[in-house]
């Protein structure tokens, strides 16, 4: 049976109003958190072959910042597809994005908004779970946090309750 890894990444931190929503850049800190994320994924092995990504500023800005540590740590690039789907996304549009991922890539990233990377995690995680993992998604998860779960089969059986949450982390 295939093992894939998805990892939900809620964008890094951003700057708060003077724009519209969508328009909104990250703040200096939040450069520094998607910089980190890029260099911990890199180091845990958990290099993307397709990205999924949110159009709106803060999260292409977050991608791209991820992009640039992975690729100075020799990974490959990925697959990236930025989607307005995702800025306004729920739990089910996320998963139904992921469920149309080919099965040959291993390990998916989503590039996200809060509360629904959360809500994703808190939904897809099954009974062998880390509870500590678990309740930390319950309850939301701080800019630049990236959760990862892990599923076995098909991307196209995604369903609630059918992957593995190993884990939360923050830069």
């Amino acid at each position: 049976m295939t093992q894939h890894r998805l990892v939900l990444l809620r964008h890094a931190k951003a700057e708060h109003g003077g724009a519209v929503d969508h328009d909104r850049p990250l703040a200096l800190v939040g450069r520094r958190q998607a910089s980190a994320v890029g260099t911990a994924l890199a180091e845990a092995g958990l290099a993307p072959g397709s990205v999924l990504c949110s159009s709106a500023l803060r999260t292409r800005q977050t991608w791209e910042l991820v992009r640039t540590a992975l690729t100075a740590s020799g990974a490959a690039a990925p697959v990236v597809a930025v989607t307005d789907e995702l800025y306004d996304a729920g739990a089910s549009d996320v998963v139904s994005l992921v469920r149309g991922v080919p099965d040959d890539v291993g390990t998916v990233l989503v590039v996200g908004h809060e509360p629904t990377v959360s809500h994703v995690a808190a939904a897809l995680a099954g009974p062998a779970s880390d509870d500590a993992a678990v309740a930390r998604v319950r309850t939301g998860v701080p800019t630049g946090a990236w959760s990862v779960l892990e599923v076995d089969g098909s991307w196209s059986d995604l369903a609630a309750g059918s992957a593995r949450l190993t884990g939360v982390a923050t830069p």
